[in-house]
């Protein structure tokens, strides 16, 4: 399989393989999410890929299986008033070691989507479009989509005026049309333009 491309070449150097991904970096609302999961060697789950790539229906089946046949697996997220402060590059490595921490056993290497290296004292290999060509990373795109989206829905009722059911926080028309009429929360991130914007038109 295409998605054992890293894996097959690491797994005769390394035991454990830790996978890790985001979801949200780019949404304008909530917090971003990191996961990080570890398989066995030749593990494999019929269907996981790239999160963008499957439909909401088959990233609930997965997350449930993902869970179940891990070694371990761990999810952190940063809330929009740190992205604020710290930047989202940032943000999204502070979500990821944070995922990390909580995996027991510690792996011994990590696989990292993007062009990202954290500062945790394991080798690591940053893999572009990794969710692409890694198991282990489209398993943690996985874990970090449906938790966001879990918690994105919470928000929904929090806030029923605001879509968060349908947008999710991302930027689409429906989320900015919401916006121009209800302005901003609490949950959004005032750094990024397309926010600050709208809360320097409201202050006028």
């Amino acid at each position: 399989m295409f998605l054992f491309k890293y894996e097959r070449e690491y797994w005769n150097q390394y035991h454990l393989i830790a996978g890790l991904d985001e979801a949200g970096r780019g949404a304008w609302a909530g917090p971003v999410c990191a996961a990080a999961v570890i398989f066995e060697k030749n593990v494999v789950i019929e269907g996981v890929n790239d999160s963008k790539k499957l439909s909401p229906h088959k990233r609930e089946t997965l997350f449930d299986q993902i869970k179940a046949r891990c070694v371990s697996y761990g999810i952190g997220m940063i809330e929009p008033a740190v992205i604020d402060a710290i930047n989202i590059l940032e943000a999204t490595k502070k979500a990821m070691i944070m995922a990390l921490t909580q995996l027991k056993p510690q792996p011994d290497f990590l696989f990292i989507d993007g062009n990202i290296r954290l500062d945790y004292p394991l080798p690591q290999k940053p893999i572009i479009d990794g969710d692409a060509l890694s198991h282990s990373i489209a398993a943690a795109s996985i874990l970090a989509k449906v938790s966001r989206d879990r918690l994105m829905i919470k928000m929904a009722d929090q806030y029923p005026e605001y879509g968060f059911e349908s947008h999710k926080g991302y930027g689409t028309k429906l989320h900015r049309e919401i916006l121009k009429k209800n302005g901003c929360l609490s949950i959004h991130r005032k750094s990024y333009a397309p926010i600050s914007a709208i809360l320097m038109e409201a202050s006028r």
